[in-house]
């Protein structure tokens, strides 16, 4: 069974702020595919079901950001069978990149991952957020609220985040790199 594993924070205070965009990727893909998400128990809530014909789970860890790792060790996930959607200060807002395997780029509940499974070959859906404006603190910034002028492009690529991990599911990761990877010409 192939897991989606959407990284955020749990709590109201947490629903719509940057770090947050791997569970409302999660949530999309949920309710597309009538998987509903439910808790599991005190640090995890999944559902299971279909996507493009293939068995899969959704998970939605109930811990921070900083310890995503630790529903992993519990549920003896393969690497090979993960999929990991988070923000990405390192790529501009809006844009989805797909990634076989490698770092965290500082990125803690990569970190917090790659510490549980001891591996860093799953895939990554990242979700492009930006660096902040000078002088804002990254950690301010990514536990900001998107501006209602940003929710337009959020939603799309919310939608596109979501198509990439159908993708990777029904045609794989490589076909899921060259259809997300390609930079715009005119920018």
């Amino acid at each position: 069974m192939k897991v989606i594993y959407g990284l955020g924070n749990p709590g109201r205070r947490y629903e719509l702020t940057r770090h947050n965009i791997g569970f409302m990727v999660a949530d999309v893909l949920s309710r597309k595919w009538s998987i509903p998400i439910h808790d599991v128990g005190p640090d995890i809530a999944c559902g299971e079901g279909h996507i493009n014909k293939v068995a899969a789970m959704i998970i939605k860890p109930k811990t921070y950001m900083n310890l995503s790792g630790l529903p992993l060790g519990v549920l003896n996930i393969d690497a090979e069978d993960l999929i990991v959607i988070h923000d990405d200060l390192d790529i501009e807002s809006a844009a989805v990149r797909v990634k076989a395997r490698g770092g965290t780029g500082g990125h803690k509940g990569l970190d917090s991952i790659i510490q549980a499974l001891g591996r860093d070959d799953f895939v990554r859906i990242r979700c492009g957020i930006g660096r902040p404006a000078n002088g804002c603190d990254p950690s301010d910034y990514v536990l900001g609220q998107f501006t209602n002028e940003e929710m337009p492009r959020v939603r799309e690529q919310i939608e596109a985040a979501a198509g990439a991990a159908e993708l990777c599911l029904s045609e794989g990761v490589m076909r899921a790199m060259n259809a997300y990877n390609r930079r715009d010409r005119n920018t």
